[in-house]
């Protein structure tokens, strides 16, 4: 391990006595963690166990138990990291293991913590105002209010610098219209960060794609959740309508000034859907060991079969290599020296070993694997959501391409 995450001369660091997360951690990539991160990590545990167990019934229903997700705020577990004074800090490390901790526990409040902290959050601490930042800067930390986080829309999606949603300048106000899909939060009754490119040529700024601050219940704002989802069901994405949706002119975020401000909070949160995507595996992994166990066939447990042991060792190798991306990209990011890219690849490999744990984990829970009870089934369907969204796994290639030759195959 680089020595950027090591702790500090005088910090102390626990002895690794976390029940249960040793055999799914077979090379202690975070054995040597400082007390303040494993406090962060084991706050997010505790509030897996809280809630827990009201997701598999959530998620069969496709209901969104705000509760759950106000708790999450609640127990200051949404900072994601974010550098800011008024809220808690996390490192890097401590932010990654709450996030996989929750993804372990419940894929859709995984997202939840990506759209309220890691997209909704961070976009406020960096851009906002002074004004906008008092006013809801802790409103969203703490859970009271939900956030949103609009920038796709129906017809762009990965060539979102494309959007087609405007904001015109009318006296005082700025009018907005346009659309957006798959939006987190985006019914959920709170506010949302709506990406818009500003239509108004006698403007300096026209052309350019700035951010605002919108309230859910402004006239003209529609929010519906989206229904027939098979992944990420316990959490409302929405299809939101802006019609002529009028906002005072300091709406606008004044720190956003092109797309580059959207790509920098994507780029922030692309690394925590690799720490999501180690969450899924390691539930998976777990839960195809234990049944292993448990199972007995032929007289025996499956785990005595050669053909089962394998299978465990190929998912074990995926896993393990997930841990070390992960490890990697904290002490990349705590020394300052983290490229977009390098984020690009952790996601790029982590969603793509989760789904191949996954896989294997459904096939040898057998039938049994298919039933939400197992849990193997609702993270094999959460995982393909998230092997999407911050960037698909071809544009992830394609970033990575233009990274490594030199030359783009965008255009």
């Amino acid at each position: 391990m680089s020595t950027a995450a090591s702790p500090l001369p005088g910090e102390r660091v626990s002895s690794y006595d976390i029940t249960g997360r040793q055999e799914s951690d077979y090379y202690a990539v975070f054995a040597d963690i400082p007390d303040a991160d494993r406090a962060a990590w084991d706050r997010a545990k505790a509030y897996i166990d809280e809630v827990g167990p009201q997701m598999a019934g959530a998620w069969d229903r496709a209901e969104y138990p705000l509760d759950a997700a106000r708790r999450m705020g609640e127990m200051d577990l949404v900072v994601d990291g974010i550098e800011h004074p008024s809220l808690t800090r996390l490192s890097p490390l401590a932010a990654g293991l709450v996030n996989m901790e929750i993804s372990r526990g419940d894929g859709s409040l995984g997202t939840v913590l990506a759209v309220q902290g890691g997209l909704a959050l961070r976009t406020l601490a960096l851009f906002g105002s002074d004004e906008q930042q008092k006013k809801w800067l802790i409103a969203l930390a703490d859970g009271s209010v939900f956030g949103s986080f609009a920038l796709t829309e129906p017809d762009h999606g990965s060539d979102s610098v494309s959007l087609e949603t405007v904001a015109r300048r009318e006296g005082d106000e700025w009018v907005i219209r346009g659309t957006k899909k798959w939006i987190g939060n985006g019914a959920s009754g709170g506010i949302t960060f709506v990406w818009a490119r500003v239509d108004d040529e006698t403007a300096p700024e026209h052309g350019a794609v700035r951010c605002f601050l919108v309230e859910q219940e402004t006239p003209g704002y529609t929010g519906t959740a989206i229904r027939g989802k098979a992944s990420l069901r316990a959490i409302h994405q929405a299809h939101i309508v802006l019609d002529d949706v009028r906002v005072p002119l300091d709406s606008v975020l004044p720190g956003t000034t092109s797309f580059k401000d959207a790509s920098v909070v994507l780029y922030a949160t692309r690394s925590g859907v690799a720490w999501s995507a180690l969450g899924h595996a390691t539930a998976c992994y777990e839960a195809a060991l234990a049944y292993s166990k448990e199972r007995v066939q032929f007289g025996k447990p499956l785990a005595k079969f050669q053909m089962v042991q394998e299978r465990l060792t190929h998912m074990l190798e995926d896993l393990t290599a997930m841990q070390l991306y992960c490890r990697r990209l904290a002490d990349l990011e705590t020394a300052g020296e983290l490229r977009p890219t390098q984020a690009s690849l952790a996601k790029f490999h982590n969603t793509r070993a989760a789904r191949r744990v996954a896989s294997i984990a459904r096939d040898l829970l057998g039938g049994n694997g298919i039933l939400l009870e197992n849990g193997v089934m609702q993270h094999m369907a959460d995982i393909e959501a998230i092997h999407t969204y911050e960037g698909t796994e071809s544009v992830q290639a394609l970033l990575l391409g233009r990274d490594i030759t030199g030359m783009s195959a965008f255009a």
